[in-house]
């Protein structure tokens, strides 16, 4: 996968996830560029041969199901990673031309309480990120009228 464009994609399961898989596919076979998957785990107080053949089973679910929306697909490679999600991702970024992950979504609490992968990816990352979005329910419930009204007369 060298010498060609080359997104490296962060995929855990997620909605965000899936949104960003399917945003660098669709990105690479616009490019006719590459997009090299990648998941992390840890094995914190667990077999590690299990959280690895589950990080694996994720990851091949993913990328077969989201793959198949395209005629053809591009070139997809992936792998599972052990360690921390930003490390991880910002290490396989390192020749890639651009790295994208999914937002979670989480609000300010859950964000103080955990960190943030896209966050801490940001601060070490060796090419440019796009973050996608998830939607959010409260936004989709906003009010069609204006905020301003023009008085009558």
């Amino acid at each position: 996968m060298h010498g060609t464009y080359r997104i490296v994609v962060g995929v855990d399961g997620s909605d965000g996830g899936r949104r960003a898989l399917r945003w660098a596919l669709r990105d690479a076979a616009r490019r006719s560029g590459t997009v090299q998957a990648v998941i992390a785990w840890t094995g914190d107080g667990g077999d590690k041969a299990d959280a690895y053949e589950r990080a694996v089973e994720v990851l091949a679910r993913e990328v077969s199901e989201a793959i198949r929306e395209f005629e053809p697909p591009p070139q997809v490679a992936w792998e599972a990673v052990e360690g921390r999600a930003p490390r991880v991702l910002t290490h396989a970024d390192r020749d890639a031309d651009l790295l994208v992950l999914g937002s979670h979504g989480n609000g300010r609490a859950h964000h103080a309480a955990l960190g943030s992968v896209s966050e801490e990816s940001i601060r070490y990352a060796a090419c440019p990120i796009v973050v996608i979005p998830v939607p959010h329910p409260e936004r989709e419930l906003l009010p069609e009228e204006p905020a301003l009204r023009s008085p009558t007369v």
